[in-house]
């Protein structure tokens, strides 16, 4: 069994990592202080072909594998948290829904623009009262006529509020299940809140949205009606993997960063990484590293030879975002005072690592997966 990138995969790597220390890297710190939103850099990582790797060819995409996704949402996590974000929730939120139950017209509409990265769909799952618990969706669709009428609110919702987002698909209890229904950006009723204030991620976009009597054509609805909650897991599932890979990336940057910084400072008249009490937690963050990276691999291998991946990925997300928590906390120690300034990577690595252990399913909601998967009666 080989989780080792292709040759394809590997040059592709490195065009990526070029792409992310030219065009990210040099101006991560100021989107991060600014709560700015690149969205030049997002059109640029369309051009680069990063929205439409894993789609079709038909609707522009490279029809290129979920390992191929991976290695592109490392490399860019390596330089900035954010924008691999941007990328992760725009393909695997946004674009890959409307792709896998998006009728030909719906997916003729909206998808090329996504792929081609001129525009950005939301999905809103989360609600002020729900998260984990998404069966509890508060979220109303009525049907009138040849209209749906919506009404409700969402919470936490990524690429919801950008100047190029152009629908947001929201879950909605129809009757006696759960509904997917796409709302057009600039539908009246659908209210984009202001943005969070938040403590990392600051260059991603983040909004809670409001849903007040919202009418959108009866087409609009994505999928089977009462299937939604069905169809949005199993998309979520690929998009744990993806997150894991985005771990890796901060992990792989955190050991980087640390390595070069335990070499270079001096301290009592030697490198502060001859001293065992900061190269042995560095050692610690290389051995999560290489366990992370083969998890999350292993589970977009299952999933791209087409074998039950499931717990594999909530396996690898769990194992890498943990690992990254850990990986900033010793980077950020080992840098000391430094590290504790926002100007020094590791500062901002250290803050947009947390939410890792809770978007897109968190640890606890993980180990039920997990758990459940063994059997145990949960």
């Amino acid at each position: 069994m080989d989780f080792a990138a292709s040759p394809e995969q590997e040059a592709f790597r490195l065009v990526v990592r070029e792409f992310a220390a030219a065009e990210i890297a040099p101006h991560a710190e100021e989107w991060d202080r600014t709560h700015s939103f690149p969205v030049e850099t997002v059109h640029k990582m369309g051009e680069l072909g990063l929205f439409g790797l894993i789609f079709p060819e038909e609707y522009g995409g490279a029809g290129a594998d979920l390992a191929t996704l991976c290695i592109a949402i490392e490399e860019i996590a390596g330089v900035d948290s954010s924008m691999a974000i941007t990328l992760e929730a725009a393909v695997g939120l946004g674009a890959n829904p409307l792709h896998r139950f998006g009728t030909e017209e719906q997916k003729a509409r909206w998808l090329p623009d996504l792929v081609q990265g001129r525009s950005l769909a939301a999905f809103g799952l989360t609600e002020p009262d729900g998260g984990s618990d998404a069966g509890d969706t508060r979220t109303r669709a009525e049907r009138d006529g040849d209209e749906w009428v919506i009404n409700g609110a969402k919470a936490f919702i990524t690429n919801s509020g950008t100047e190029i987002t152009s629908l947001v698909m929201v879950t909605a209890r129809t009757g006696d299940g759960v509904s997917v229904l796409i709302v057009p950006s600039g539908t009246p009723g659908l209210v984009v809140e202001p943005a969070y204030r938040k403590m990392g991620w600051r260059a991603s976009d983040t909004h809670g949205i409001l849903l007040d009597d919202c009418r959108i054509p009866a087409g609009y609805l994505l999928g089977e009606e009462g299937h939604g909650l069905r169809q949005f897991l199993s998309t979520l599932d690929e998009g744990r993997i993806a997150v894991a890979a985005l771990s890796v990336g901060l992990a792989a940057a955190c050991l980087s960063h640390s390595v070069q910084y335990a070499r270079e400072r001096s301290a009592f008249g030697r490198p502060i990484g001859s001293n065992q009490g900061v190269a042995f937690p560095i050692a610690d963050v290389q051995v999560a590293l290489e366990a992370a990276r083969l998890l999350t691999y292993r589970a977009a291998w299952l999933r791209d030879s087409g074998q039950d991946f499931r717990a594999a990925a909530a396996t690898a997300k769990l194992f890498a975002s943990e690992a990254a928590v850990d990986a900033t906390r010793i980077a950020t120690q080992v840098f000391g005072g430094s590290g504790f300034i926002d100007e020094t990577p590791v500062s901002r690595f250290y803050r947009d690592a947390k939410v890792l252990e809770i978007g897109e399913g968190t640890s606890e909601i993980l180990r039920l997966v997990i758990a459940r998967n063994l059997g145990l009666p949960l």
